[in-house]
């Protein structure tokens, strides 16, 4: 039988040498574990001997404890009484400020079909998500500069329509390694999609499948693969798998194995990320969270306490904190730490070619150098024979219809959407990502018959023209 532990018993067991947390009222020994963690043993240790369910569920998927922990460190449940104790102090915990903000939040968003745009999706999905999803998701490498080009990039190249065409019927479908899309637009692998809704990646699962698009599922998903295999309106509908080779090549061979057998149906090779950008607003996250924790304790404390509160800094205690290292993996770089950073395939697509892959994907992994469409665009003019040897994708800065357009124009066999479908199942959940495939659809339809095009193999590099320009501002 399995052993229950009171909370007294558990919180015996709060350092680095000998550690335990509770997660969904089981119990777990982690001391062996913490020199492993991606995100540092600090993380793990501020949780030990208590409680960590509401830390740890939103980004990571179910069995990542049995994958990563042997069963002798699983070591049974709390106790009744202990387990009602902390489901008694989840209901009457005080909210935070930010779960109050994002309350209030929820009550003002409008009405699912009054957005009209991926922009406006994600509005509404930033103002909805936690303080640390949206630090997660909208951060990008240093000064996100290059991650506002990949949007930016996409107004340097202007149509050259044709007209008086027949365009009452416009067919938008295409196919994806021989698998049929309703439009040639699939959800990239993005990770954590719980920290956003509950249900995660499952809702862009069910969305994908209601609108018959693909979806690449990521590496760093919240939910597992089986889990989100199972969320498939129907075992036929495909997914893809986005991996980051593991530096274990065992484990990253088992993983393989574990996706095909559960009918993924393509695996994409990351290959441009063996470790994280300097993403600076996701790790300035805890600070500010913590901040905001410090502010609703002084508000709320009696007219005594506030008054005193703490002592001013002084000039010396800057050497004291020194030595008190930030953590510098953030939410992103914790994902990647067990990555193979001795891999030896270059990132070319002319090699990729020529080592017989199906397909590459054109992208700056959130914003780490050239903009995708500038690399398609000179893929395009220098090399424009490795379209005819395999399938070329682009992912990043896409947020219109005729972002998608342009990119087809230039040989790109479709589009892939990460933050977008984040934002869309954050705001909307399964809805969300219905919708925002509907505002594609449309947007696209409108935009193959302004260009006098009826199906996306119509879509040539001649229709397309890259003008370097800058908006003049009028002197004063």
């Amino acid at each position: 039988m399995s052993r229950t532990h009171s909370l007294q018993d558990v919180a015996q067991h709060n350092s680095a040498s000998s550690c335990w947390v509770i997660i969904s009222d089981k119990v777990y020994d982690v001391t062996d574990f913490l020199p492993e963690h991606p995100g540092g043993a600090k993380i793990i240790l501020k949780y030990a001997g208590r409680d960590a369910t509401a830390a740890y569920e939103p980004i990571h998927p179910p069995d990542a404890l049995d994958k990563n922990l042997p069963p002798e460190k699983h070591l049974g449940s709390v106790d009744t009484s202990s387990a009602k104790t902390l489901q008694q102090e989840r209901e009457s915990r005080k909210k935070t400020k930010d779960e109050i903000r994002m309350e209030q939040a929820q009550t003002r968003k409008p009405q699912i079909n009054q957005i009209l745009s991926l922009r406006d999706m994600e509005n509404v999905a930033l103002n909805v998500i936690s303080y640390k999803a949206k630090a997660y998701y909208y951060s990008a490498a240093d000064d996100e500069l290059t991650n506002a080009e990949n949007a930016r990039a996409f107004s340097r190249f202007f149509f050259h329509p044709r007209v008086l065409r027949p365009i009452s019927k416009v067919d938008v479908s295409t196919s994806i390694l021989g698998i049929k899309s309703s439009i040639p637009v699939f959800a990239s692998g993005a990770a954590l999609a719980k920290l956003g809704h509950p249900l995660g990646e499952a809702n862009i699962t069910r969305g994908a499948g209601r609108t018959n698009i693909i979806q690449m599922v990521s590496s760093n998903a919240s939910l597992s693969p089986s889990q989100i295999a199972e969320a498939r309106l129907s075992p036929s509908q495909p997914l893809f798998f986005q991996l980051y080779k593991h530096g274990d090549n065992r484990v990253a061979e088992q993983r393989v194995r574990e996706v095909e057998n559960l009918g993924y149906r393509a695996i994409f090779l990351t290959v441009d990320a063996p470790v994280s950008g300097n993403r600076e607003r996701d790790i300035r996250a805890p600070f500010e969270l913590e901040e905001q924790r410090r502010e609703s304790d002084t508000s709320t404390a009696p007219d005594a306490q506030r008054t005193t509160g703490e002592m001013p800094r002084q000039p010396e205690d800057a050497e004291k904190e020194l030595d008190n290292q930030v953590n510098f993996f953030g939410t992103a770089g914790a994902l990647l730490a067990n990555m193979d950073l001795d891999m030896t395939f270059t990132k070319d697509a002319v090699l990729a070619a020529e080592a017989g892959v199906d397909g590459i994907l054109l992208s700056n992994h959130g914003g780490d150098s050239l903009p995708p469409l500038e690399v398609l665009y000179r893929l395009r003019q220098q090399r424009p024979d490795v379209f005819d040897k395999l399938e070329v994708y682009i992912d990043g800065g896409v947020r219109r219809g005729t972002d998608v357009l342009k990119a087809l124009c230039l040989g790109a066999k479709a589009v892939g959407l990460g933050r977008p479908f984040l934002y869309a199942q954050s705001a909307y959940g399964e809805a969300g990502v219905v919708q925002a495939v509907r505002i594609l659809q449309r947007e696209i339809v409108l935009g193959m018959r302004l260009l006098g095009a009826t199906s996306v193999s119509e879509l040539v590099p001649e229709m397309v023209e890259r003008v370097d320009w800058q908006p003049h501002l009028a002197k004063l």
